[in-house]
């Protein structure tokens, strides 16, 4: 598929999905468009009397009306334009408040939209996506309500009322002139439309740039420790020149469009005004129309001129608008391969009694996974070793299901959590992962984020438990303390004893410690298996360990590689084996012993 294809822009599909958010506001629509008609009958009609102020004016030189005739005409005019331009004030103080009223409700609308539907994607969907281009998509989206209001209710409804008035008026007073207008007004619209065809891949490919220069700052500055540890800081900032001289690339190329455009416009108007003059004028020497109608043209028709530039200002912005709308909502077509069957109901995990039956999982076509058989009783300790790669988080993942298999059942208490809401299987279930990645917000909110009901005696107990409240007592702000982004201000020991106290206030039936303590000194890790171990009581408890040495006590110890179970058995009994994978993981770690 090439580049134009994949990014083709729908603009009927993407209008279609604007006026179904705008659909809830139809009267801050309506009133918004009901106020932009007046204004431009109004506008008409202060031209139209200053063509009366000059045709009384040359019936006044012409002797054909009185003096005192003419000044209470001039009079009556002066009082009707002052009322209209009361009233356009007036108007114009509304038109604003009903624009901002709806891009405020639609801005808000879009955001809550493309939010819940993001979060709600799968597990693959996030971990394919860098997160700055996804913000960066999600803010330029929803920003562009903003201009594509403001496009249709101060460009496009505009010129579209003020043409029909002119033409109107111009028929009545000259045809040819009419005529002309028309001619003008198609030629400039049908020439900005062509060339700003030819600049949207430009737009596009610009675009694009866009998101891969934030993309790769937010990978940047993601991973600044490892760049400041290995000192190549130069190196990235070459990098970043490169990408960010790349987008000036795009970007001139896209804007170098304008200078066509505008070029165009003015010749297309220039010729304009020469036909416009032309006849009227043609028409007043004939006796056809007075002067007061020549200059009633030529202003009509000079104002009209300026709502022409912006019409077409408004259709480009309208167009950027769309492809920008079109990067976010391509994300809408985008469904969660993982969905709830109808009527699908929550679970309750009262005893924990975990089932693998014949499960196969591959991801991007390589098999991870293999007609795994697996049954983790009620209430045991259960460990998940082997060598990296071999699948051991991978089963973690499918226990959550934040993955499907492509064959088999995984049970929990005898019901296939592929049939029960997704999100209540997870919230049964508690989970120390091995990457503890923290709210930027404080300790205790983090730790409370488990279980929001919890009270605080009982988040300072969870603290107390992860051996955390030595900590936080030296800390000024204790545990109102923000942990910074991702928890950056904490260290990893600290980040993952957050991460426990967390899995602990949770207090859920299952439990599973994904690589616990993997981040903990040895001292630390000590105290907390302790606790550790007193956690996992009356509880199923599945702990994944590349430290064979914490789960010495564990009932059962599954040996996995390859994604299948090579052993299984105690600690004493898989040592006993001479030739098997656990005992060459054991000495590895601990070195040669004698049975």
């Amino acid at each position: 598929m090439s580049r134009k294809d994949k990014y083709n822009v729908d603009f009927k599909e993407n209008f279609k999905i604007y006026l179904s958010i705008l659909s809830k506001y139809k009267g801050l629509a309506f009133g918004s468009l009901l106020i932009v008609t007046l204004y431009q009958l109004i506008a008409v009609s202060e031209s139209f009397i200053f063509k009366s102020f000059i045709d009384h004016g040359e019936q006044l030189s012409s002797n054909v009306i009185t003096k005192e005739v003419f000044w209470n005409s001039i009079l009556l005019l002066l009082g009707i334009l002052a009322g209209l331009l009361i009233l356009k004030a007036v108007l114009v103080w509304f038109r604003v408040w009903f624009v901002n009223k709806l891009d405020t409700h639609l801005i808000r609308d879009m955001k809550q939209k493309f939010f819940k539907h993001i979060l709600y994607l799968s597990s693959k969907f996030h971990s394919d996506k860098k997160t700055g281009s996804l913000i960066s998509r999600i803010i330029r989206g929803t920003n562009s309500i903003e201009p594509i209001n403001d496009i249709t209710i101060f460009s496009m409804v505009p010129i579209l009322i003020r043409f029909f008035v002119l033409a109107v008026t111009f028929v009545f007073f000259e045809v040819k002139t009419a005529i002309a207008l028309l001619v003008v007004s198609v030629s400039f619209v049908v020439y900005s439309l062509y060339v700003m065809g030819k600049q949207k891949d430009s737009q596009i490919n610009a675009n694009m740039q866009d998101d891969a220069e934030k993309a790769n700052i937010a990978d940047v500055f993601g991973n600044i420790s490892t760049i400041k540890y290995f000192g190549k800081e130069d190196k990235i900032v070459n990098k970043y020149n490169s990408i960010s001289n790349k987008t000036r690339k795009a970007f001139s190329k896209f804007w170098g469009y304008y200078n066509w455009l505008n070029a165009g416009q003015n010749l297309i108007m220039g010729v304009g005004t020469f036909f416009i003059l032309y006849f009227p004028m043609r028409g007043f020497l004939n006796g056809e129309i007075t002067i007061g109608t020549v200059a009633f043209i030529y202003s009509s028709y000079l104002a009209f001129s300026g709502l022409l530039y912006e019409f077409v200002h408004g259709i480009r912005g309208y167009r950027k608008a769309m492809i920008d709308f079109n990067d976010l909502f391509k994300y809408e077509k985008i469904e969660n391969e993982i969905k709830d069957i109808p009527g699908a109901k929550e679970i309750k995990i009262k005893k924990g009694v975990i089932e693998f039956k014949n499960v196969t999982f591959s991801y991007n076509n390589d098999k991870i996974i293999s007609k795994l058989n697996l049954v983790v009783p009620e209430n045991s300790k259960v460990a998940i070793v082997g060598p990296s790669g071999a699948g051991k988080s991978t089963l973690v993942k499918l226990l959550y299901r934040l993955y499907d298999l492509d064959s088999g059942n995984i049970l929990i208490d005898g019901q296939d959590i592929s049939k029960v809401k997704q999100e209540s299987l997870r919230s049964e279930m508690s989970i120390v992962p091995q990457d503890a990645i923290l709210f930027d917000d404080s300790i205790y909110n983090n730790i409370a984020f488990s279980n929001p009901k919890a009270g605080r005696d009982e988040v300072l107990k969870a603290i107390k438990f992860a051996q955390l409240d030595k900590f936080i007592a030296r800390l000024p702000k204790r545990e109102n303390t923000i942990v910074g982004e991702r928890g950056v201000k904490l260290s990893g020991g600290e980040r993952q004893r957050v991460s426990i106290a967390r899995a602990v206030l949770a207090d859920k039936k299952v439990l599973v410690l994904d690589e616990a303590t993997s981040s903990l000194d040895s001292e630390t890790e000590h105290e907390i298996q302790r606790d550790l171990q007193e956690l996992m009581n009356n509880r199923t408890s599945i702990v994944i360990a590349h430290r064979l040495s914490t789960i010495m006590k564990a009932d059962m110890i599954i040996v996995v590689e390859k994604g299948r179970i090579k052993e299984i058995g105690s600690h004493q009994e898989l040592l006993r084996n001479r030739n098997g994978l656990y005992r060459k993981l054991w000495n590895l770690q601990a070195g040669s012993f004698n049975d």
